[in-house]
């Protein structure tokens, strides 16, 4: 009764069922990561989301940049649009993520019932929404569409192969184009969609002149498009490289070829990890048998095969030269196809051939155990290969020495799972999948090295008051306020602002960018007047200007994020630095023996200056005294592994009408010394970590 209950449901409840549950829960989870953290590409992308909302064109710190893909920001405009309230607005990506993402269920249901019946089409949909990447729905991040337009690319080039009409060929070829206006890492289907027909006469026993006379269509399309692309490129005076965008870089770089081997057996190894060694085998067993199987489970093979060597070797030969880590952000599109491949092989009776099968399993076990684990566990996991952060959270537990063999163990169940399960229960293959990634989602979200902490760790190092938007909220309507980047400072303190805050404008730099290549122009300070100008001599004329401790201006303050010592400035234009600080390494709160502070227009008052050490240079306590221009010294004891607050009375000098302290540390010590591993020959005193000139206070 309960089976022929669940029988009479709709395919389309189902489907809609497994999307809205999936879009719930994901949210629910998305609501946890209270920052981006992916940088500098989440700026980015909700940069340009607002850029669409507010002007109509692809923006970028109020810059014009078409060079990035517009598919995603499009999508996400009409949170910005929505919300003035950049919180808010984030919370409505989130969403728009969530539902995105989740209605991968329905093109992967179309696809695998190509080649499957409903029941193993149903669960390929729910496996689909299953993959741990999914985890992007909270972030802002092209993956979130790209993940189930890809999808559909892959269902239209099955049906093409399995009949090569010329609507198809442009529905493909409009996909293609739709996909590289989201990614350009989309540009590997191009190749993949030409190879498939001829991996598919390799199956079927077609001949070359056969192939291309029944597929004149595809390649006469897509041809004529390619040569199109070039011409306009040509008239325009553009060159080629700059089809790839903001990616022309990946065009002109070098690389090496034992470099990019590597990574491409690292790439190959991490995918058997991700798709958990079963389907891996399901599908090498499939396509040892293809010539035998049916038409359509053929056109899909040819499909799976097709994407998986175009784009594997593409992902990783950009991340021998570009990233140095496992790219499975790029590559995960492949789980669901290799999932398909894995139900098609347990609806076939689960055929295990007496040497093949064993080989199948034995090699995708393997895989497993080559991955350089010890390698590759490190932060950038966090953002670009999800599948090692349960490892990396045993390895936690269980220490380093512990991961290979427990890799070596899950693979070989794996492996015995796939040739020892009786025939009739292999159904349970696939669940176990399910299983082990729906386990995976609590390290990927909660563990130590999960999504959640991670972002709130970035958030902690960017902004560190209550409300994110509280610059937004002290500005006046319409106003707009400058970003000095001193250096002095995590960069995540420029990100995390602008982020949140829709005021934040311009952003300009002291001595070296922020990373990312976003827009920035370099300031100049006169070490004398103080003066504060941009290339050509020009003044800065901001009204409102944001910037760490070690850059005052004269002006009054208006709100500060104490934690970092940001502050919100309301300045008389020209802007003029009212304070010097010499004695600190250039982008570092590290100082040498001796530092320099000096206001310009001061008035009496008091200087805090919040200093730290470093255990790891420093055993025994430090001491830094401070000498004022009135010849009145203050001192502190800094211990190594905490901070101080040095207390400083100010009296301006009469004849300048300017305060100057001077710091002297010591001891002092200089990291290779002290650690042979070290190549920092610098002598380090403390960290100044803010100063903080209170006028008025301790009279």
């Amino acid at each position: 009764m309960v089976a022929r209950f669940f029988r009479r449901i709709p395919v389309w409840l189902w489907l809609l069922a497994i999307v809205v549950a999936s879009a719930d829960f994901r949210l629910l989870l998305a609501g946890g990561v209270a920052a981006p953290f992916i940088m500098v590409d989440e700026v980015i992308w909700a940069e340009l989301g607002r850029g669409f909302a507010d002007k109509g064109e692809p923006l970028v710190r109020g810059v014009a940049e078409p060079g990035y893909s517009v598919v995603y920001p499009l999508v996400i405009s009409p949170a910005y649009a929505l919300f003035d309230n950049l919180p808010r607005a984030y919370a409505a990506v989130k969403l728009i993520n969530s539902v995105v993402m989740s209605l991968a269920a329905v093109p992967a249901y179309f696809l695998a019932r190509r080649v499957v019946g409903q029941g193993p089409a149903l669960l390929a949909a729910l496996l689909a929404i299953a993959v741990p990447s999914l985890a992007y729905t909270g972030t802002v991040m092209t993956e979130n569409v790209f993940y189930p337009l890809f999808l559909v690319v892959a269902l239209v080039l099955v049906l093409l192969l399995e009949r090569p009409t010329l609507v198809r060929v442009l529905l493909l070829a409009g996909l293609v184009a739709l996909a590289l206006e989201t990614r350009i890492q989309a540009v590997a289907i191009v190749p993949a969609a030409l190879l498939a027909p001829l991996v598919l006469a390799l199956f079927q026993r077609r001949g070359v002149r056969e192939t291309f006379s029944r597929y004149r269509a595809l390649y006469g399309v897509f041809v004529a498009l390619g040569l199109l692309a070039l011409v306009l490129q040509l008239v325009t005076g553009r060159s080629t490289q700059d089809l790839l965008g903001a990616y022309a870089p990946v065009g002109s770089a070098s690389y090496g070829l034992g470099n990019a081997l590597h990574y491409l057996a690292w790439h190959v190894e991490e995918l058997a990890l991700y798709v958990l060694v079963v389907p891996f085998a399901a599908a090498i067993v499939l396509l040892a048998r293809a010539r035998s199987l049916a038409p359509p489970l053929q056109a899909f093979l040819a499909a799976l095969v097709s994407f998986t060597v175009c784009f594997v070797p593409i992902v990783a030969v950009f991340a021998s030269r570009f990233s140095d880590r496992i790219e499975e952000r790029n590559l995960f599109y492949l789980a669901p196809l290799l999932v398909i491949a894995l139900l098609a092989w347990v609806e076939l009776g689960a055929p295990r051939p007496r040497v093949l099968a064993p080989v199948a399993a034995g090699a995708s076990a393997l895989l497993v155990l080559l991955i350089p684990f010890d390698r590759f566990l490190t932060t950038s996991a966090i953002s670009d290969t999800l599948m090692l952060l349960p490892w990396w959270s045993l390895q936690d537990h269980v220490g380093s020495g512990w991961v290979r063999p427990a890799a070596l163990a899950l693979a070989l169940a794996l492996a015995a799972a796939f040739l020892f399960v009786p025939r009739r229960y292999t159904v349970a293959l696939p669940l176990l999948v399910f299983a082990l990634w729906v386990l995976a989602v609590k390290p990927i979200w909660w563990g130590t090295h999960g999504f959640e902490h991670f972002a709130r760790g970035s958030l902690f190092q960017g902004i560190r008051t209550v409300k994110t938007d509280w610059i937004d909220r002290t500005l006046p309507s319409g106003a707009e306020a400058a970003f000095i980047w001193t250096g002095r400072t995590d960069r995540l303190t420029v990100s995390e602002n602008e982020f949140f805050n829709r005021d934040v404008g311009p952003v300009y730099y002291v001595a070296s960018p922020t990373p990312g290549g976003l827009p920035e122009t370099r300031i100049h300070i006169d070490r004398v007047t103080g003066a504060v100008t941009l290339p050509g001599h020009r003044p800065v004329l901001s009204r409102y200007v944001i910037a760490d401790s070690s850059f005052e201006p004269d002006g009054k303050a208006l709100a500060r994020d104490n934690g970092w010592g940001i502050t919100l400035w309301r300045v008389n234009p020209p802007l003029i630095s009212a304070v010097r600080i010499d004695g600190l390494f250039p982008n570092d709160t590290w100082s040498g023996k001796n530092v320099t502070w000096i206001r310009r227009r001061c008035t009496p008052g008091l200087l805090l200056v919040s200093v730290s050490s470093d255990p790891s240079l420093f055993v025994a306590p430090q001491t830094i005294v401070a000498h004022t221009n009135g010849g009145k010294s203050t001192q502190v004891r800094l211990p190594p592994n905490g901070q101080a607050v040095l207390k400083v009375p100010l009296a301006p000098a009469p004849a300048t009408g300017r305060c100057r302290v001077d710091f002297t540390v010591t001891p002092t010590a200089v990291p290779a010394r002290v650690s042979p591993e070290s190549t920092d020959r610098r002598e380090l005193g403390a960290h100044f970590n803010r100063f903080l000139y209170q006028p008025g206070a301790g009279r």
